[in-house]
């Protein structure tokens, strides 16, 4: 056991932020990385036993979590979204959720042996996916924009309609069954559920009027925010349990289409939130679990029951219910296949666990063990699969992560025909149609419109691309432009042409006025400006490859060109893309492939194109 609860709160966040980068590092599903962490702290090793160790402060502590990730989530759901997929989100949501429910509790009665009243609680929770789970497997699998925005809006607003259809079946069944049964507890879980939805939007549009308003200060607006979403989650839950999440899903949603760009800006931070709350609470979760429920998770009923909502319960909810809405069949197949349970399934499973002991049924004992199993076999199983099914069915974009090139103008012409020549994917965007024509002469992909436009949001595909080149000859728009996206594409995938224009007496440069430090790592080298580039490109400088190889290295490639030669990118053997920048030192390797803007020697040309 660890010395301190102090130092186990220290070692559940590093294990969870390790086991984040672990998986990004390996490119393994996050959340199996992490189950598989607290299995080895938990009930394997015994170092930890969160439940026990918080002891009262576990569950709220847990719920807390989960309210924050939820609305996070519902953050990213604006109804612009729903253009051309609005009719399959509605329909599993609603008719796919009520399927699964029935589904899944005929197969808990039958095959996992459970009464019919536990059953129908456990179904009704067991249609829950969510954004802990869902969103890490996205950020994986690089999918179209349809399917994972299917799978997106469906994982957010069903957590909260699967944790309601738990409460609404056991409400049913204490009615059923009580001796004077009162119609009065089924009003009021329905005025709960209806309340829940009314204080979401209420505290949604009142905080969004505060912010256009200014009543909020930039610095509190963040802490403003965390404050009173659980705010609205505690009441909501406190009126009526499990309503909360559907609460704080409402109030998100809310915020979300009130169109207030200090939302946008915050959002950032809420991620950042997520990514430890989901990091943290997982590795919790399974170090909780003791031995004797990971070997229920063997029994023959259970793996039964976990094989039939995955290959049977899933699939034919997904199918029946979007028949008719112009999803064709790889997608439908792909949808029908993901669906892993995460935190929502295991915590409120747990409540019920307690609830439905407590009211006299026995059975409800292996809840948690059932839970456990259908979360470890969904996780790993639809971890592992979705890139490789995402593929085999089209529905991946495939190849290797390419370059949004702001600006277009001669040089990022050729950027962009060099980058595809290599087999990357390159896009040109630019707010003017005449600059465009240059990318229309050759065929050159491009998007007409404004890299900040709310519209380019929500109609530019940007999955593809890894990389955000920032090359306009508006020097404040690029820094601009890569300080917005720095948190989206990562510190080392976001680049800006050189703001330096002019040279001091000693080889020292200086900006016109930019602060050069505002966004992203500047491209190539500092010396070179885009008009440099432009005129490199007008007065014969050529993009060439080179292959290094032991008898003909780096040095020896320096030699052979140009002085006023501009190293671009690079390709390693294993095919990964690294563009040259000031910031970054690239040092190239045996085996590398360097494009550069050069104007060769006629002497070592022989050395060039491979």
């Amino acid at each position: 056991m660890v010395p301190s609860l102090l130092f186990e709160v220290m070692l559940i966040g590093i294990l969870g932020i390790a086991s984040q980068w672990v998986a990004w590092r390996f490119r393994m599903p996050a959340i199996v990385v992490m189950a598989a962490t607290g299995l080895i702290v938990g009930p394997i090793f015994g170092l930890i036993n969160p439940e026990q160790d918080f002891g009262e402060l576990y569950s709220p502590l847990i719920s807390v979590a989960v309210a924050i990730i939820l609305f996070e989530g519902s953050l990213n759901l604006s109804f612009q979204e729903l253009r051309g997929i609005g009719r399959p989100i509605f329909r599993i949501s609603t008719i796919g959720a009520f399927i699964a429910w029935i589904l899944g509790s005929l197969t808990a009665h039958y095959i996992a042996g459970l009464s019919w009243a536990v059953a129908f609680v456990i179904g009704g929770l067991f249609v829950v996916t969510g954004p802990t789970v869902i969103m890490p497997l996205l950020r994986q699998a690089k999918l179209k924009a349809r399917p994972a925005k299917i799978l997106k809006w469906e994982g957010i607003i069903v957590d909260p309609i699967g944790a309601l259809l738990a409460v609404f079946a056991f409400e049913i069944i204490t009615f059923m069954t009580a001796s004077n049964p009162e119609a009065s507890q089924i009003i009021f879980f329905f005025a709960g559920s209806i309340f829940a939805v009314f204080l979401g939007w209420v505290l949604g549009r009142g905080l969004g009027w505060m912010f256009e308003m200014g009543h909020v200060p930039e610095f509190l607006k963040s802490p403003t925010v965390v404050v009173v979403v659980l705010f609205c989650f505690a009441i909501a839950d406190a009126i009526m349990h499990e309503t909360g999440l559907l609460s704080v899903t409402a109030m998100g949603i809310t915020l979300a289409n009130m169109g207030i760009r200090s939302v946008s800006d915050m959002r950032h931070f809420k991620e950042n939130i997520s990514v430890l709350l989901t990091s943290t609470i997982f590795i919790m979760l399974t170090a909780s679990l003791d031995v004797a429920t990971i070997m229920q998770i063997f029994n023959p009923h259970i793996i039964g029951y976990v094989l039939l909502m995955m290959f049977a319960v899933r699939p034919l909810s997904i199918f029946l219910s979007t028949i008719g809405t112009g999803l064709s069949l790889n997608e439908k197949v792909l949808i029908g296949w993901i669906a892993p349970r995460g935190i929502v399934a295991l915590t409120v499973s747990g409540y019920f666990a307690g609830v439905l002991t407590d009211a006299g049924y026995e059975d409800a004992s292996i809840l948690t063990a059932l839970t456990f199993a259908l979360v470890i076999f969904t996780v790993i199983a639809h971890g592992f699969s979705i890139g490789w099914l995402s593929k085999k069915l089209d529905l991946s974009n495939k190849g290797n992560p390419g370059a949004l090139i702001v600006g277009s103008n001669p040089f990022t012409i050729q950027l962009a025909k060099s980058l595809k020549e290599a087999n990357y994917p390159a896009m040109i965007v630019d707010s003017s149609w005449a600059n465009l024509s240059l990318a229309r002469k050759e065929g050159i992909e491009f998007y007409h419109g404004s890299m900040l436009s709310e519209q380019t949001e929500h109609h530019l595909d940007t999955i593809p691309y890894e990389y955000l080149l920032s090359l306009s000859h508006d020097k404040a728009y690029n820094s601009l432009l890569c300080t917005t996206f720095l948190p989206e594409y990562g510190r080392t995938n976001v680049f800006k042409v050189s703001p330096y224009t002019t040279l001091n007496d000693d080889g020292s440069s200086y900006s016109t006025g930019l602060v050069s430090q505002v966004g992203g790592r500047i491209l190539f080298d500092k010396k070179f400006s885009l008009e440099d580039l432009i005129d490199k490109v007008e007065n014969g400088f050529t993009i060439r490859q080179t292959t290094l190889t032991d008898k003909f290295t780096f040095e020896d490639y320096k030699q052979s060109k140009d002085p006023e030669t501009v190293y671009l990118f690079l390709i390693k053997p294993s095919g990964q893309l690294k563009f040259f920048s000031e910031e970054m030192r690239t040092v190239p390797a045996l085996g590398d492939k360097i494009v550069s803007l050069t104007k060769e020697k006629e002497a070592t040309r022989e050395f060039s194109q491979d």
